[in-house]
């Protein structure tokens, strides 16, 4: 039997590969359109540029009653925030699919893996070697099998405009981070220079993540999405001083490195 269709071309006008998509999770605590649309309002007053122009995915599984999604898509448009999708149960769900708002899964991604100090027992030994016989080691302690993947390193200053996000890993910055650029980490983000621009760690929500950076002087700061804006100076003891950024319960805590 012959076949008759007509021959693949060698390049076709399109192909599918896959793609990394950053996406803010926008989380609804009400359903009142006033409160949403004021409260979109003074976040987006209060982090300035940073989330402009992202994808978000609007979380609504915590509200019970009917939601505006026309509205509330609107609103965010008008902040130059662009829904992709919608997490959301029964009739919420059906009516934010009939405004255009897929339905996503947001499941969360597998732990990153914890690092421990190794038990006193565990680190080789060395015997110091006699006259006649040869230096010993005692046998490590089989390797963990789990490896954590290896930290992005950005050997370079970043600029006003530019973006670094480390997926499923820490982020180390070895230079400047200037004013308007931003970093952003689903682990921890280590600044071996001025940090003087936007830094997100924990960004799929790793509430562990810390900032590390040799000399603090931000614009805004943010653990697993709780950010702090730095509107005016910091504290002579934090300004441009080794600092550590994490969270302590749901606030942001900044200590200077050593303290």
């Amino acid at each position: 039997m012959s076949d008759s269709s007509p021959p693949r071309k060698s390049q076709l006008a399109l192909d599918f590969k896959s793609a990394t998509l950053y996406a803010l999770r926008v989380v609804l605590h009400s359903n009142d359109t006033t409160e949403l649309i004021s409260a979109l309002a003074q976040r987006m007053r209060d982090a300035g540029s940073f989330f402009e122009n992202e994808p978000v995915v609007i979380d609504a599984n915590l509200v019970e009653q009917a939601v505006d999604w026309a509205a509330l898509i609107q609103a965010l448009r008008d902040h130059n925030l662009h829904p992709v999708g919608v997490v959301a149960l029964g009739a919420n769900l059906d009516s934010a699919m009939a405004c255009g708002l897929p339905s996503v899964d947001l499941a969360n991604p597998a732990p990153r893996p914890t690092s421990a100090p190794v038990a006193d027992k565990d680190v080789p030994v060395v015997a110091p070697p006699s006259s006649k016989e040869e230096k010993t080691v005692v046998p490590m302690a089989p390797a963990i099998p789990e490896v954590a993947p290896a930290a992005m390193v950005i050997n370079r200053q970043l600029r006003s405009g530019q973006r670094i996000y480390a997926r499923n890993t820490d982020l180390i910055v070895i230079g400047a981070v200037g004013q308007g650029a931003e970093i952003i980490a689903d682990g921890n983000i280590h600044v071996y220079g001025p940090l003087r621009g936007k830094a997100m760690a924990g960004a799929r929500g790793d509430t562990s993540a810390r900032i590390f950076t040799t000399q603090l002087d931000p614009e805004l700061v943010a653990i697993a999405g709780v950010y702090r804006v730095i509107e005016t100076r910091l504290d002579p003891s934090l300004l441009n001083q080794p600092t550590i950024v994490q969270l302590d319960g749901d606030q942001l805590k900044i200590t200077a490195l050593g303290k």
